[in-house]
């Protein structure tokens, strides 16, 4: 039964996931967002909601080592495995402007993870700070958004139909959005459920669960968007996704999830993961800034450093 509600967490957090991106995106469309502000807000949220769903689900749980550990190991899947596979597919261009933008704020939002794990205990206050931090984030989009047209990726996918049809009534819309936040949630509450069970039965510790099994299921949104773009040449929305998820999974979930809930950091991510997310987003920034292309060859070494970072993890279990 514990492996059927994995399976079924993941599944239901997947779909909910791709849901939530139709419709919200399509209602932003019908309201008259810019494409640019549609994809850092409502996409942004929406391929994070599963994060966000499966850490509050956690944190309720009395489980802070799922909660933060989906956050961190999220973001290590999110380069090493996602834009890794999507490299390999198709090498990822990007456009310098848009990425020295958008890769200041991640560097930036990463940097402030790395300070509040070290604390060893995320409070209220640390919440509302990366809160706004992700709300200053989004005005410097907007202002920018002005001189520039890095948003004509994010347009090229509604032209292509990955998010839904221009004849689509903004009511069923509404419907598709629901119902993406519903399967999210009933998701993540099975993955969780299983996630602790499994934790227990095998005497593994709750956050290498969140790290590998829980943080790979929420990740399976962005997997798939990035691995369809990477398909249809649309290298920077691939990359775009990516990191705009990471860092709304750092200032918008840690930061939700410790002003409703403050968590305490397990010690293992404290002592690993949170200097692997460190180190990964650095070799992203290094790999982009020659040419501003990642190479075919720079994914498969991404792919190989997960594989190796879940051995490593398999290890210390």
């Amino acid at each position: 039964m514990t492996y059927l509600l994995l399976l079924g967490g993941i599944v239901l957090l997947a779909i909910g996931g791709e849901l939530l991106v139709r419709g919200s995106v399509g209602v932003a469309r019908h309201m008259g967002v810019s494409p640019l502000l549609a994809g850092l807000t409502i996409v942004g949220f929406g391929t994070s909601a599963p994060e966000l769903a499966t850490s509050l689900q956690a944190a309720f749980a009395g489980s802070p080592g799922i909660a933060v550990g989906n956050v961190v190991g999220s973001n290590i899947a999110n380069f090493l495995l996602i834009i890794g596979v999507s490299a390999m597919i198709m090498p990822l261009a990007i456009t310098p402007k848009a990425f020295k933008r958008d890769g200041s704020a991640l560097m930036i939002a990463t940097l402030a993870c790395v300070g509040v794990v070290m604390f060893g205990f995320i409070d209220r206050w640390m919440g509302v700070v990366l809160l706004v931090a992700l709300a200053g984030y989004i005005i410097w989009a907007f202002l920018s958004e002005r001189d520039t047209h890095d948003s004509e990726a994010i347009r090229h996918e509604q032209e292509e139909g990955d998010v839904a049809s221009p004849e689509t009534g903004i009511w069923t819309l509404v419907a598709i959005s629901i119902g993406g936040i519903a399967a999210a949630v009933i998701g993540a509450d099975f993955l969780v459920t299983a996630a602790v069970d499994l934790a227990r039965g095998w005497g593994v510790s709750e956050a290498v669960i969140g790290l590998t099994v829980v943080a790979f299921g929420t990740s399976l949104p962005e997997l798939v968007a990035c691995v369809v773009a990477a398909l249809r040449n649309h290298g920077d929305v691939a990359l775009g996704n990516a990191v705009g998820s990471s860092i709304y999974n750092i200032c918008a979930i840690l930061g939700i999830t410790a002003v409703i809930h403050p968590l305490e950091v397990p010690p293992e991510i404290m002592r690993l993961d949170i200097w692997v997310m460190l180190g990964v987003t650095v070799l992203l920034v290094v790999f982009l800034r020659t040419g501003w292309t990642f190479k075919r060859w720079e994914g498969a070494v991404f792919a190989a450093l997960y594989a190796g970072y879940l051995a490593v993890q398999a290890s210390i279990a």
